[in-house]
């Protein structure tokens, strides 16, 4: 049960792609975002869409890998665990961001890239 403490898996489009950069110490890290969407009906009966996007850091050779094989519009899902961080912005403020640290990822598009 302790797996299932901090577990998130998410199904969504990417919004773009991959922004893959190589640290110094020769590691990869991802950033991309990710859009799921919701239906619900409003409290008139009206159909709701509401899209949420989520922040995924992708590490080593799955960042290679999602970005080698996705674009901007690939369907995704992905498997990793929820992060929360601070950072002071260049005007002084202190800014909060929630990510998903991806673990896993299965490619759903029919056409993968495969170049």
């Amino acid at each position: 049960m302790n797996s299932l403490k901090n577990r998130v898996q998410l199904i969504g489009h990417l919004g773009a792609k991959v922004d893959l950069k190589q640290l110094e110490s020769g590691k990869f890290l991802g950033h991309a975002s990710l859009a799921t969407n919701e239906n619900y009906k409003s409290q008139k009966g009206d159909r709701v869409e509401e899209t949420i996007w989520h922040n995924l850091v992708i590490w080593d050779k799955p960042a290679e890998n999602l970005a080698k094989y996705t674009d901007k519009g690939s369907e995704i899902a992905v498997e990793g665990k929820l992060t929360n961080r601070s950072y002071t912005d260049k005007n002084g403020d202190k800014k909060f961001i929630t990510e998903v640290v991806v673990s896993d990822f299965l490619l759903l598009d029919k056409k993968a890239k495969t170049a």
